[in-house]
């Protein structure tokens, strides 16, 4: 497969700023602030295509957890595909997502590089505003992300999944709630990332 997507991005989970997984003036973090990472992650891609098909102003959004002293530390997540996109644009969606595509994903998802389980697709309705500083997200009735402000450092951060080599900042989260069969989970003033991304193969 061909594709190539850019757009943005932005996340949040449970750790507190700044989260022990980025690094911090290229230096790498170490365990989640209380063991386990709960967190909900979103892109909204600007243009791309995967074989030719369009994906421009399709959004993508994940639920996710993992345990620090689990072996392996596998992921489980949920995957939010944008219900306006049509079958095949889902199809392509998941399989860039999910790192089947191959690509720069399987060096910057760690649920595809590394032990995970896919808990369930779901196309859902998403809204996404990643305004710098300020953005949200939803996905649906199941998650909810708001942040409230930039974190404030003089450190270059930067965080693995839009890729280190892109800039990127560090935020504080107002609400990060995710509530569906699998998850249920709800955290304020808690770490969070805004960056842009751009993935290819």
């Amino acid at each position: 497969m061909s594709f190539a997507i850019r757009g943005t991005s932005l996340e949040a989970c449970n750790c507190e700023p700044i989260c022990p997984c980025r690094k911090i003036d290229g230096v790498p973090g170490g365990r989640s602030t209380s063991g386990e990472c709960l967190g909900a992650l979103s892109w909204r891609i600007e243009s791309g295509h995967l074989d030719g098909l369009d994906l421009a102003e399709m959004a993508v959004v994940m639920a996710i957890r993992y345990h620090d002293d689990e072996p392996g530390s596998p992921w489980r997540w949920v995957l939010h595909l944008d219900e306006r996109a049509d079958e095949r644009q889902r199809s392509a969606l998941e399989q860039i997502f999910t790192g089947r595509a191959g690509g720069m994903p399987l060096e910057q998802f760690p649920w595809a590089f590394k032990p995970s389980e896919l808990l369930e697709v779901v196309p859902s309705t998403i809204e996404i505003d990643h305004t710098p500083g300020r953005g949200w997200f939803r996905a649906g009735a199941s998650v909810t992300v708001r942040i409230a402000s930039a974190y404030q450092t003089e450190s270059t951060v930067t965080c693995v999944i839009p890729g280190h080599h892109r800039p990127g900042r560090e935020v504080v989260a107002e609400r990060l709630t995710v509530h569906d069969e699998f998850f249920d989970f709800s955290f304020t003033g808690n770490c969070g990332f805004e960056s842009t991304f751009e993935y290819t193969a």
